[in-house]
């Protein structure tokens, strides 16, 4: 399959060794330009990394928002595209996300875990509540913008490399993406998305607990009204 020149896939890890390797192999099939943005991790992730070739920096230790601008400030590339090291996200979806991007048809693109299906918003108590969490908050920022999404939570997405600087991001950790749709949205940037599936994480366990979905909540009002 032919690669292309104009995105760069950034991937933040933390200790996640024993899914990274086989990422890395399956996002080379769409381009080389990889960069993997490390949280200081204490497994063997880095190493990885080094033996597949790719490039790495360390990020500040503040959390995924920052680990993602730490991404983009290495880049000069036009596309970014943000994809997680646990293995849940369909990598042969990229070309999807970028499309749009390239054709110039929107500023960002998520991938939608809704429209895709997900085997993590669905089974336990928990799941329950960050799927029903989710479509909450897409229903509040549907009705105000007149939108038609259905996940502004998922980390796998893509966007223009201007459009995220200038939305000048602030947040640390994973509220990160909804701040990144809102901004975007309040400066009447345009926000598609795709289907794309959610797969259950391969190894290691999630960085994010369903217990902080009052820290998203509160979050999420705070940027929406501001």
């Amino acid at each position: 399959m032919d690669t292309f020149s104009d995105f760069c896939v950034i991937i933040p890890t933390i200790n996640e060794a024993e899914t990274i390797g086989e990422i890395l192999d399956k996002v080379k099939k769409y381009t080389d330009n990889i960069l993997v943005v490390d949280g200081h991790s204490n497994d063997d992730t880095i190493k990885v990394v080094n033996q597949k070739g790719i490039k790495h920096v360390l990020d500040n230790k503040k959390g995924k928002g920052d680990a993602l601008r730490v991404g983009v400030s290495q880049t000069d590339k036009d596309i970014i595209v943000f994809l997680d090291a646990d293995g849940s996200h369909e990598v042969s979806d990229i070309p999807k996300l970028v499309e749009p991007l390239r054709e110039g048809k929107a500023d960002l693109v998520v991938g939608s875990r809704i429209l895709g299906g997900s085997d993590e918003l669905h089974g336990t108590f928990n799941k329950f509540v960050r799927n029903t969490g989710t479509n909450f908050l897409a229903v509040i920022v549907n009705k105000k913008w007149k939108t038609e999404l259905s996940d502004i939570e998922n980390g796998f997405r893509a966007i223009r490399r201007q459009v995220f600087e200038q939305i000048q991001l602030s947040a640390q950790g994973f509220t990160v993406e909804q701040e990144m749709v809102l901004r975007c949205l309040k400066n009447k940037f345009t926000v598609t998305e795709v289907a794309s599936h959610e797969y259950a994480r391969k190894s290691g366990y999630s960085k994010l607990k369903t217990m902080q979905g009052f820290k998203f909540l509160l979050h999420f009002f705070k940027e929406f009204f501001l």
